[in-house]
C-alpha cells in the first residue's frame, strides 16, 4: 500500500462560519472554555493565558489570527491545546475555537492543495483543502498559524513604544 492511501488523522474544528482541521498528532487536549487572564501589550488575537497544571499557556482566538472578528464565547466554545514551535522549543498553545466536532481521516489523495483566490486566509495558513460531509474543510498548517516567533514579532513594536514613551518621560 502506497503512503498516499494511508489515512492520517485530524481534529476537525468550527471559527466561525469555517470548519478547520489540523494534524492530530499535534493536539495534546481539549479543554472546556473557561476564563483567561489578558496580558497587556499584546496583539489582539493573543486572548490571554491560562494555567495547565503549573505551566502558563497562551491562548490565542483562531478567528482574530486568521484577520476575522474576535470570537463570541458560546457554550460550546473550546480551548484546544497544541504543541507549536521549533523542535528545540515546543511549547504548549491553546487556540480558542467555537466548537470541536470530530477527529476524521483523510489520505493525502483526498486532499487538494488551497485556491489561489478568494480565499480569506494567508496562503501560508493552509496545507490543504478537503471535502467532508458536504462540506469544505481547510486543514491548517499549525507551525504557521501558531508561529512563535511570528507572533513574538507582532506583540514587539507595543514593548518598543512603551520604552520609547518611557524614555521622553525621563528626559
Amino acid at each position: 500500500m502506497t503512503r498516499q492511501h494511508e489515512p492520517e488523522q485530524y481534529l476537525s474544528f468550527q471559527s466561525g462560519a469555517d470548519v478547520f482541521a489540523c494534524n492530530i498528532l499535534q493536539v495534546k487536549e481539549i479543554l472546556e472554555y473557561h476564563r483567561l487572564t489578558s496580558v497587556p501589550q499584546m496583539p489582539a488575537f493573543v486572548h490571554g493565558v491560562m494555567n495547565l497544571r503549573g505551566t502558563v499557556v497562551p491562548v490565542i482566538d483562531l478567528a482574530q489570527r486568521c484577520g476575522r472578528p474576535a470570537s463570541t464565547i458560546l457554550r460550546r466554545s473550546c480551548i484546544v491545546i497544541l504543541e507549536a514551535g521549533q523542535a528545540e522549543q515546543r511549547q504548549y498553545i491553546g487556540m480558542l475555537v467555537d466548537a470541536v466536532h470530530e477527529v476524521i481521516s483523510l489520505t493525502a489523495d483526498a486532499i487538494l492543495p488551497a485556491p489561489a483566490f478568494g480565499n480569506h486566509l494567508r496562503p501560508d495558513f493552509i496545507a490543504g483543502v478537503s471535502h467532508w460531509q458536504q462540506r469544505f474543510i481547510l486543514l491548517l498548517q499549525m507551525d504557521k498559524v501558531l508561529s512563535v516567533e511570528e507572533m513574538a514579532s507582532l506583540s514587539a513594536p507595543a514593548a518598543m513604544q512603551i520604552k520609547a514613551e518611557s524614555h521622553c518621560l525621563m528626559n
